[in-house]
């Protein structure tokens, strides 16, 4: 199948090569694009220098991209997923990855460590207020850096030669300009994209397990059952 997915300018560098192993091929759209604040970079780099985190936790690969050529002898750094891990890596800057791909799997990952640690979070500028419910309420000290926007691009994402599109995050679905077809496989990366979808009124047939590999295999199982009933 050939699969439309929603990413940000510049994340899309591995996908065609994931999802070529699945047995798809793919291409970028693009509902959201990144605007970098620099203030807010500049801010979370002097922390670190300062020593003033115990843990830094990336949350995408598109914050670790932007911050790891920054960042000289950071503390315990944990990234989401191989993707952010290996932005990380790419620096240098050893890390540890959570076992599953959602932000509400950190606080039982780090586990009793946490209590009167502070946590450097530079995310996006969109709330994660379970994350940091979450952090606070296991006794740790949560300070966020919103170091990027999300900023719509208005565009009518172009699905003419698309089989299917997978939306990767709420917010991608939730800002995309896009006409659904009869024929056109719908999916989503995860329960939480998911639970955006369905809410706007759209039913994935493929939901992921926040993962894009775990997304391409759940398709593959779809389809064998599909050829199944037939």
């Amino acid at each position: 199948m050939k699969i439309a997915v929603t990413r940000l300018a510049g994340k899309e560098a591995r996908d065609a090569a994931r999802c070529a192993a699945f047995g798809h091929a793919c291409y970028s759209v693009h509902p959201l694009r990144s605007e970098i604040r620099q203030d807010v970079v500049s801010a979370f780099t002097g922390a670190v220098g300062r020593e003033e985190f115990d843990c830094i936790f990336f949350t995408s690969a598109l914050p670790a991209k932007i911050l790891a050529p920054l960042l000289k002898n950071p503390p315990r750094v944990v990234a989401i997923g191989p993707e952010t891990a290996r932005e990380l890596e790419r620096c240098g800057i050893a890390c540890e990855t959570l076992p599953g791909f959602y932000s509400r799997d950190f606080v039982p990952y780090l586990g009793d460590w946490i209590k009167e640690k502070t946590i450097g979070l530079p995310r996006a500028d969109v709330p994660n207020t379970p994350l940091i419910d979450a952090i606070t309420g296991a006794g740790g000290i949560a300070r966020e850096f919103r170091c990027y926007r999300l900023v719509p691009t208005n565009e009518p994402l172009d699905l003419d030669k698309a089989d299917a599109i997978l939306f990767t995050s709420a917010m991608s679905y939730k800002k995309a300009i896009w006409t659904p077809r009869p024929d056109l496989l719908v999916m989503a990366i995860g329960d939480i994209t998911a639970e955006a979808m369905m809410y706007g009124g759209t039913l994935p047939a493929i939901v992921g397990d926040g993962s894009l590999e775990g997304t391409l295999a759940a398709l593959n199982d779809y389809r064998g059952k599909i050829r199944i009933i037939r």
